[in-house]
């Protein structure tokens, strides 16, 4: 398994969740998984095939031999099968401190249990890399507030809301939502996982 050179562990484990450095393999279904969710991402319109390939190609394979990369993303595995993929974006090595991604399969979105356990996953599993094997001080989220459900589960993760952008983000030509921005610093990641952080 290819793993990125800023990190000594390739996996990251708990139950039956795995947080592995993002698969080649992995392109496609996150590819559709983008397209379906558009609302939810900072992304204006859906991603071809070819596009998808060029950014794989030019920005997340170089990734994985980069001392201090930008990003460090993660495929989520669930009895390892595809769930979710994420990770640690807007890396800021000085300050020690990401912004954190995830986009979960639509189906499992669907369902709200689902989504909750794969998300509190997901965190707990990035905490680990985060706060454990790269020794960052400080973690953080920017969620439409359209999304309350998504919110609550960062809070129950340890994410402390720290403001609101107003108005921040255009959904449709006459609707804005605001942006709610969370952090979590490594003494809040440790109350809420159990970790000796």
């Amino acid at each position: 398994m290819t793993t990125y050179r800023s990190l000594t562990q390739a996996e990251f484990r708990w139950e039956n969740y795995r947080l592995i450095p993002i698969r080649y393999e992995d392109r496609e279904p996150i590819r559709a998984w983008r397209n379906a969710q558009l609302e939810v991402l900072r992304q204006a319109a859906p991603l071809t095939a070819a596009q998808q390939e060029a950014y794989f190609q030019r920005v997340v394979l170089p990734l994985f031999d980069q001392e201090q990369p930008g990003q460090l993303l993660f495929s989520l595995l669930h009895h390892n099968n595809l769930v979710a993929y994420g990770g640690l974006v807007h890396i800021s090595w000085p300050d020690s401190r990401a912004e954190v991604s995830f986009l979960v399969d639509p189906a499992r979105a669907a369902e709200p249990e689902t989504y909750r356990t794969d998300f509190l996953a997901h965190l707990r599993l990035l905490g680990q890399a985060a706060f454990e094997q790269l020794n960052f001080n400080r973690l953080f989220t920017e969620t439409y507030d359209i999304r309350p459900a998504h919110v609550a589960i960062l809070e129950e993760a340890g994410f402390r809301l720290e403001g609101r952008l107003r108005q921040h983000v255009r959904l449709a030509p006459d609707t804005f939502a605001d942006s709610l921005m969370h952090g979590q610093l490594a003494a809040d990641y440790a109350t809420a996982f159990g970790s000796a952080v």
